[in-house]
């Protein structure tokens, strides 16, 4: 899967609070590989990296997805506050 790296921060500025932790909790990964998939750089708890290239280009560059996971549970968590 491939979107923009703006369109990625939106997902992530219109969970809930404590969103990370909850997708965290149901991967089983800890919270830092859940905050760095959507941008972040903590570096300290994450054991993994957090799966996504991010290539240059407009609205923030391209983001391409190794493994999905942390984005579909983020889109379910949006789903359900609709």
């Amino acid at each position: 899967m491939v979107i923009t790296f703006n369109e990625l921060r939106r997902i992530k500025d219109k969970l809930p609070s404590g969103s990370s932790q909850r997708i965290a909790d149901e991967l089983g990964i800890n919270v830092d590989e859940v905050r760095n998939f959507f941008g972040g750089r903590h570096f300290e708890g994450a054991t993994t990296t957090a799966g996504i290239v991010v290539e240059e280009g407009p609205d923030g560059g391209i983001v391409s997805f190794e493994d999905d996971a942390i984005y579909q549970a983020a889109m379910r968590i949006l789903k359900e506050l609709e």
